[in-house]
């Protein structure tokens, strides 16, 4: 625990939360959740070199690739899901971390499973065949696009059709999900058949922060990847930053954001501040700034209030040092009805991976530029 330690002294919440995760018990799956964290353990290695946390994420992802670079429990004849997708970024890393072509062969798979996804008759992937005909979420936009802009950066860099591709999953969500007040409804549904969607838009009805926080993340990181020189690249700048102000409008007195986001719903005294959205804006602003995406003089104050609020509600200590990620929503889906009482129904529970990783992701950004 001399990492844990080290961490602690100094305040470096990045390898301290990573570390602490070192020393929880994490299953070994190929799940979003874990790509997410995965990702902040990486960011970690990456600011420290430690080779403690590059071991960890190797070991786990050696748990779902095998040898021969076949992704185990991998079948698209029960479901094709986008959020399958995430744990590609974590093998392309890994490979070029060490070199094993397994991460590379797993990320190949995962590459073609893109191919073989169903659309909507705009173009737009489906969340999840069968389960969810014809929809699209802000989730599975941060799940999908990132691997399949970096997978097509490293590999396939001149396949304009990719890069059009990438953009179209963008253009469906704006024209469906956003909202005149700037910000995004959880999804749509193409067909409008969902109980949720409106009629004419199909539209979900609400602003979910864990939502929102995945699509502010996607834009904000695939300016990494896509090529400045397609319209792409200003489109999705000029999206980040209309997202920004509208969460700057929204962000609460607190530093945080609410579970449900738009009027008339922050006043209402069921609803509460939930930590991983709070986290991943928190995140943008921070890597806005650093990128030159946002001017510091807007935006410093907001990520200050923000990432001082995750430490002070939601960043637990324990008794050997450690720590606990709190406040998390376990789960939002619009496999629900998308009203109110069904967000907020559902349980808030302690070290979930999907505000965990995004608080290294903003703590990151913090200490190691």
């Amino acid at each position: 625990m001399a990492g844990t330690t080290l961490a602690s002294n100094n305040n470096n919440y990045t390898e301290w939360m990573a570390t602490s995760w070192l020393s929880k018990s994490v299953p070994l799956s190929r799940n979003y959740a874990y790509g997410v964290l995965y990702r902040g353990i990486e960011l970690a290695y990456n600011k420290t070199k430690s080779p403690e946390f590059l071991d960890f994420v190797e070991s786990q992802l050696s748990g779902v690739v095998n040898d021969s670079g076949e992704l185990i429990n991998y079948n698209l004849s029960d479901k094709i899901s986008l959020d399958d997708l995430r744990i590609g970024t974590n093998f392309l890393s890994a490979w070029a971390a060490t070199g094993q072509e397994k991460f590379k062969s797993g990320a190949d798979t995962l590459r073609r499973q893109i191919d073989v996804t169903p659309r909507n008759e705009g173009g737009g992937l489906w969340h999840r065949y069968p389960t969810y005909p014809n929809q699209m979420w802000l989730d599975g936009i941060y799940m999908s696009t990132n691997f399949y802009a970096l997978y097509t950066a490293w590999f396939d860099a001149d396949n304009s059709t990719a890069w059009d591709d990438i953009m179209r999953q963008y253009d469906l969500i704006e024209e469906h999900c956003l909202r005149k007040d700037g910000l995004l409804v959880h999804g749509f549904d193409y067909s409008k058949a969902a109980v949720w969607a409106d009629p004419e838009t199909g539209a979900a009805p609400l602003v979910w922060s864990r939502a929102l926080g995945w699509y502010f993340m996607a834009l904000v990181d695939i300016l990494d990847y896509f090529p400045k020189s397609h319209p792409g690249w200003n489109t999705s700048l000029k999206r980040f930053r209309n997202l920004a102000q509208a969460l700057k409008r929204t962000q609460d007195k607190s530093g945080g954001w609410w579970l449900i986001m738009n009027e008339p719903y922050p006043s209402d005294p069921r609803n509460y501040i939930e930590s991983s959205g709070s986290a991943m804006f928190t995140y943008g602003f921070l890597k806005g700034m650093r990128k030159g995406f946002l001017e510091r003089k807007d935006y410093s104050q907001a990520a200050d209030r923000g990432y001082k609020l995750l430490l002070n509600r939601f960043v637990g200590k324990n008794d050997n040092g450690t720590l606990n990620w709190e406040g998390t929503v376990e789960v939002g889906s619009l496999s629900s009805n998308g009203t109110f009482e069904y967000y907020i129904s559902v349980p808030v529970v302690q070290n979930d991976v999907k505000g965990a990783g995004p608080f290294m992701y903003a703590s990151d950004e913090l200490e190691a530029y």
